[in-house]
């Protein structure tokens, strides 16, 4: 079994508010999540947010999903590695 890097944030997912617009996602983004994730998820995931710990800013859910600091999702946090913003492709 391969080693998961260990946890050092654990954030919570939240959802834009009803009439909010949803911070775009440029397409290169989406694009790497095809074949991974179905479109109709895709489209539920552009929906949430989660308040990144290295940027410190708001970041859409599908540019947190397509980090190298990545690990998981499960019950609505995401365990982060805190090492980079690269996206994995």
């Amino acid at each position: 079994m391969s080693e998961s890097p260990e946890t050092k944030h654990k954030v919570p997912v939240k959802n834009y508010p009803e009439g909010t617009k949803p911070k775009r996602v440029a397409k290169e983004v989406t694009e790497t999540l095809k074949g991974v994730v179905s479109a109709k998820k895709i489209g539920k995931l552009k929906k949430q947010y989660v308040e990144c710990p290295v940027l410190k800013e708001e970041r859409n859910f599908i540019e947190c999903f397509a980090c190298k600091s990545h690990i998981r999702r499960v019950m609505g946090e995401v365990d982060c590695a805190g090492e980079s913003t690269e996206i994995q492709v």
